[in-house]
């Protein structure tokens, strides 16, 4: 099998640390953590997973996994390991801009124009997901859309009761172009770093995603 169309070591760490940031389980996080410096991200790029995750996760699980982060960060530095501190985003879009940016990167992302009842019965939502998850996040361009999504399906696994969710950004996965036999490996690698039920929620949602 062409080692293209599988996760990379480096991919493959960004999923234990989604998860354990969405279980709050900082002890197995920390290990994430050093194992995903050492499988080759950068301080930036994981800032840029656990700051993402606020919008899954909410702020106390993202601040207390960034604190993890900075404890981690210093005490390699400490013990002489200089880590990559990769690159910044670029310039983000004005303000004023931001729900335009975030609707085209939306529609992008889920290949049509995402529209719905709950959308109309609550368009603050709507807008806060437009505005913000897609506009001021996903405009960053310092992580790829392929690497924001596995951490929000590992994110979305780890949590009970968001199976439709993880099914939506299962298909979004495929849209920025994970393969299927990717996918499989994110099961794969949640069972074995994270546990079976989080593995069994993302293949419920992979499987389903398949038959939709």
């Amino acid at each position: 099998m062409s080692t293209q169309h599988v996760l990379s070591p480096r991919q493959k760490a960004i999923l234990p640390i989604a998860a354990f940031t969405m279980a709050g389980d900082l002890q197995r996080l920390d290990d994430a953590l050093r194992t995903g410096l050492e499988a080759g991200l950068t301080i930036n790029e994981i800032k840029e997973i656990l700051g993402q995750l606020y919008t899954y996760a909410g702020f106390p699980r993202a601040l207390n996994a960034l604190g993890t982060f900075m404890k981690v960060v210093d005490e390699r530095k400490a013990q002489g390991i200089t880590d990559v501190e990769g690159d910044a985003p670029g310039p983000l879009p004005a303000p004023e801009r931001m729900l335009e940016v975030g609707t085209a990167n939306q529609t992008t992302l889920s290949s049509q124009p995402v529209t719905g009842p709950l959308f109309a019965f609550s368009p603050q939502i709507d807008r806060y997901l437009k505005e913000h998850l897609f506009g001021a996040v996903f405009a960053r361009d310092n992580l790829p859309w392929r690497d924001r999504e596995l951490a929000t399906v590992a994110a979305l696994s780890a949590l009970a009761g968001a199976e439709s969710q993880v099914q939506s950004h299962m298909r979004i996965s495929r849209n920025v172009g994970l393969s299927e036999v990717q996918l499989q490996g994110v099961v794969d690698a949640l069972r074995e770093e994270v546990g079976t039920d989080a593995a069994a929620r993302a293949d419920s949602a992979r499987r389903q995603s398949l038959a939709d």
